[in-house]
């Protein structure tokens, strides 16, 4: 883990520089083949697009996603509860979070499974439908629920300030993929701009 900690600035460092590169090098392409399909980002246009477009471009549900499921480790993380049970306490807040999983998993079965279903496409298939776009929200929302509950139950996160400080726990350990998010997506955009 030390020796990926001492990798990553690096690797983030190259994603920069790929991006410079290909800045310039669509800026030195277009320039010397002027019929190609290649645009340029360092000309009107292109920076109108890079500039313009940056906040839109990362505001993608992988983002989301992202950030949802840092907060779900954070309080999974913090509650304990996939560590091994040692207290009567931490043993019935297991079950008692079991049983609320269960009444969880339920709910999300009737509004898919059932004739007519709320998250289910107009057609009435699961894929593509509301509850597929849902699906990791639906996920990160149940883990942070059960966490949360059992942490409380089990007294490994007393109280709400500390479910909240679990909930920013988890963000702060995500803070790495969020540069690199941001590095990889604005490289991806730019490089189809680019070819586009």
């Amino acid at each position: 883990m030390n020796r990926l900690h001492k990798i990553l600035p690096y690797a983030a460092l190259l994603l920069f520089v790929l991006q410079l590169l290909l800045m310039l090098g669509s800026w030195i392409f277009s320039a010397t083949m002027p019929g190609s399909e290649v645009r340029s980002l360092l000309t009107g246009e292109g920076l109108r697009w890079f500039l313009g477009g940056f906040s839109r471009l990362l505001s993608t549900p992988l983002l989301v996603w992202l950030l949802l499921l840092a907060m779900s480790y954070g309080v999974l993380r913090g509650s304990r509860l996939l560590h091994r049970v040692t207290t009567y306490r931490e043993n019935w807040a297991r079950w008692m979070t079991l049983l609320l999983g269960v009444v969880y998993v339920g709910f999300i079965l009737l509004l898919t499974v059932t004739p007519h279903a709320v998250l289910l496409s107009a057609t009435g298939c699961l894929w593509p439908s509301p509850f597929s776009d849902a699906l990791v929200p639906l996920v990160a929302f149940g883990m942070m629920v059960l966490s949360a509950f059992y942490g409380i139950a089990s007294g490994h996160l007393p109280t709400f300030r500390d479910v909240f400080n679990a909930l920013s726990d988890g963000i702060r350990s995500a803070a790495t993929f969020v540069v690199f998010y941001v590095l990889i997506i604005q490289f991806y955009e730019s490089l189809r701009y680019v070819l586009g």
